[in-house]
């Protein structure tokens, strides 16, 4: 009986932590600081070692960041254009992430939610 335990326990584990794994592609979608206007595309979220390479395409544009993390949140610093930032995500129920960033002087923080899949 305790190794069943055990053997489920490890299971569920398992697939918890490759789910809140930030390695994937993801729809995105969002609002930017201040103005709360809108914006949607697509995000791709690549292991490299112990950091992730984060890359957004976004009404053509591209961005471009590097991530730490754990199973629990996934910090990104990114460039888009001249403008830097900060971005913090935290793993949602349904297998994606919800954040807030902003950029670089932004007295204000956009969201940002990743649905895994395009």
């Amino acid at each position: 009986m305790r190794l069943t335990i055990g053997i489920v326990l490890a299971l569920v584990l398992t697939v918890a932590s490759s789910l809140a794994d930030p390695a994937s592609v993801y729809r995105v979608s969002g609002t930017n600081p201040g103005s709360g206007s809108t914006y949607s595309g697509t995000v791709t979220v690549e292991r490299n070692g112990d950091t992730f390479l984060v890359r957004w395409t976004i009404a053509g544009s591209r961005q471009i960041g590097v991530g730490i993390g754990k199973d629990d949140f996934l910090a990104v610093s990114y460039r888009s254009g001249d403008s830097i930032g900060i971005a913090l995500y935290r793993p949602d129920q349904n297998g994606g992430w919800k954040g807030v960033w902003a950029p670089m002087g932004s007295e204000a923080l956009g969201t940002e939610t990743w649905i895994r899949g395009r």
